[in-house]
């Protein structure tokens, strides 16, 4: 069974610089596959924080996820630092699908990608609720 290749760095808008932890290299000796997914958490809300859009004590609305996946190229492991490439695919009218490029540090072969869901509710009711237009602005920004 043949599948599409992985994106390359040229996909990708924005990037942050993770270590890799001693307590996410599994039994098989590489980073397990749960690893990817806090670091895709990670990537995307520190954007939001450093873009000045997510106040995570108190601002109004804030993000759920409600869906990722990721597909995996070849292995990582504890001490490399990796480097996650993150672009916004799609912006709905609550929802925000961000794509993401986990590469080894330096590297220009992805090791894996996936993406990332985000719904925005309101901090209160927990209810969707529209973008605000700054956020919007923003997120246009690092539109792949």
């Amino acid at each position: 069974m043949s599948r599409e290749p992985l994106k390359g760095r040229e996909a990708y808008k924005v990037w942050r610089e993770i270590g890799t932890r001693w307590g996410d290299n599994d039994a098989y000796g590489h980073v397990n596959n749960t690893a990817y997914y806090q670091w895709f958490d990670t990537a995307v809300n520190a954007w939001l924080i450093e873009a000045g859009l997510l106040d995570v004590a108190a601002g109004d609305p804030i993000g759920f996820v409600v869906e990722t996946g990721c597909r995996y190229a070849s292995p990582l492991s504890y001490p490399e630092a990796v480097e996650v490439g993150m672009t916004v695919e799609r912006i709905g009218s609550s929802s925000v699908r961000y794509n993401l490029g986990v590469f080894p540090k330096g590297g220009e072969s992805a090791a894996a990608e996936g993406h990332f869901v985000h719904v925005y509710v309101d901090r209160e009711s927990r209810r969707p609720t529209a973008i605000p237009d700054v956020w919007l602005e923003a997120l246009e920004g690092i539109r792949g």
